[in-house]
């Protein structure tokens, strides 16, 4: 058996393929492969990631009280998180908060440097941006520190909310510079051996098994700390 987390959804056919002429069943877990499940693979293991991105868009309505302006920090481009959570975002922004305007979108890679850097720069061409959706917590604790050296208050001024859950986001969001944290539940480990068990016994298996993903507010951040990882 394998269990694969891959970096990309591209990229892995010939690994695959290999596995398949060997007869070894392959479990992929966070990302989704551009492959067929049953078929190049055998299940994957992950979250709905354009769940994921109507629940950032929820917690950001509810921040800005669903008016103003906001700007997307969007993940790698090519990469099937980033389509799924910016769909889920935009189609839930424009379903349920009209005043709430999509002003830019920009890849910040998923990486902190990245996401301060492509901050600063939409700040300087959009200085009406009252909004920040960040597709992964490092590119959000980026825009953080760019809009405090724009002079600017995260959380208060801009509001902030991304996904991934880390325990540096919630706790920005516990001490204020944030606004909301969708988490990206990282605990495959149980989940993968008792789908590969289920397998081996002769049961069927889905062709998706989402893990449950919470959500991080400011009424719960503080007491839901230990339980960030």
């Amino acid at each position: 058996l394998l269990i694969v987390a891959p970096l990309n959804s591209d990229g892995l056919e010939p690994a695959l393929q290999a596995a398949a002429a060997k007869h070894v069943p392959v479990i992929t877990v966070d990302r989704k492969l551009n492959a067929t499940a049953c078929k190049d693979y055998l299940t994957f293991i992950g979250s709905n990631f354009v769940d994921q991105g109507k629940r950032a868009a929820d917690a950001l309505v509810k921040a800005t009280g669903g008016t103003g302006k906001v700007a997307i920090l969007l993940g790698t481009s090519g990469n099937g998180v980033t389509t799924d959570r910016t769909k889920g975002f935009v189609d839930q922004i424009a379903a349920t908060a009209p005043g709430l305007q999509i002003v830019a979108q920009q890849t910040g890679e998923f990486a902190r440097d990245k996401g301060q850097q492509v901050t600063e720069q939409l700040l300087q061409s959009h200085p009406d941006i009252t909004a920040l959706y960040a597709e992964n917590d490092e590119m959000g604790l980026g825009a953080v520190t760019a809009v405090k050296g724009a002079g600017k208050k995260p959380g208060t001024d801009i509001k902030i909310v991304s996904v991934d859950g880390t325990r540096n986001a919630v706790q920005a969001l516990a001490g204020g510079e944030y606004n909301g944290v969708i988490e990206s539940n990282p605990r495959f480990g149980p989940l993968a051996f008792a789908t590969a068990q289920k397998f081996f016994d002769g049961q069927p298996i889905p062709d998706n098994v989402i893990i449950t993903d919470r959500a991080y507010d400011p009424d719960n951040a503080k007491t839901s700390l230990d339980g960030a990882y």
